[in-house]
């Protein structure tokens, strides 16, 4: 699937030539406010940038004042204020890219929101490594042989049973995030089966 919109947030700027692509063919850039710099260091400029405006230069804030959203809600954090901008906008095809490196935490808080996010909006976030992505129910994935995956539960009680993977998963309980990783597709495409639920999937590129 084209993803149309791209959320740059304010994580290690992408090197890699597949987050990088996603960029480039965007049709719309959103930015949480820290990455704003970022963007304009690759050579391009951001539609929209959300969040607090706490990370943004002043002198980047007067540039793009016709794009700024502000929202100083302490709740959330600027991801998710970008991924809600966008879902009021109605822009529900969204890659968010820059969400990992720089802080641990941040990385792992990114990546569990992405189960919130996919309730009403396809969404996947793109690393330098691979792509993560949310599965609210039982689902058929796109794969090749050899291509390594990995498999985060977000509600440890999901009964998951595999089709295609190297070690199969018969009504296994992932009781903590590390109990899914590295296992292996064993074609181009497997499937995951689970009772009501929410998992997040890994594919290295």
């Amino acid at each position: 699937m084209s993803y149309k919109t791209v959320i740059i947030a304010d994580g290690s700027f992408p090197v890699h030539e597949i987050p990088l692509g996603y960029i480039r063919d965007a049709e719309r850039i959103v930015c949480c406010d820290g990455s704003t710099e970022n963007l304009i260091a690759y050579g391009l400029e951001p539609n929209a940038i959300v969040g607090d405006m706490d990370s943004i230069s002043e002198e980047l804030a007067n540039r793009f004042a016709d794009r700024l959203f502000l929202d100083n809600g302490q709740e959330t954090n600027d991801l998710t204020k970008a991924v809600t901008w966008c879902k009021e906008m109605g822009y529900r095809d969204i890659a968010i890219v820059g969400a990992t490196g720089i802080r641990e935490d941040h990385t792992i808080g990114n990546i569990s929101l992405l189960a919130e996010y996919c309730a009403d909006a396809d969404v996947i976030m793109v690393t330098d490594t691979g792509t993560f992505k949310p599965y609210p129910e039982s689902s058929e994935i796109i794969s090749y042989p050899g291509q390594q995956v990995s498999i985060f539960s977000i509600d440890p009680e999901i009964e998951i049973t595999s089709h295609g993977l190297k070690y199969p998963l018969e009504k296994t309980k992932l009781k903590n995030w590390w109990c899914g990783t590295l296992n292996e597709s064993l074609s181009d495409v497997f499937s995951l089966h689970f009772n009501i639920g929410r998992l997040i999937v890994f594919l290295r590129f």
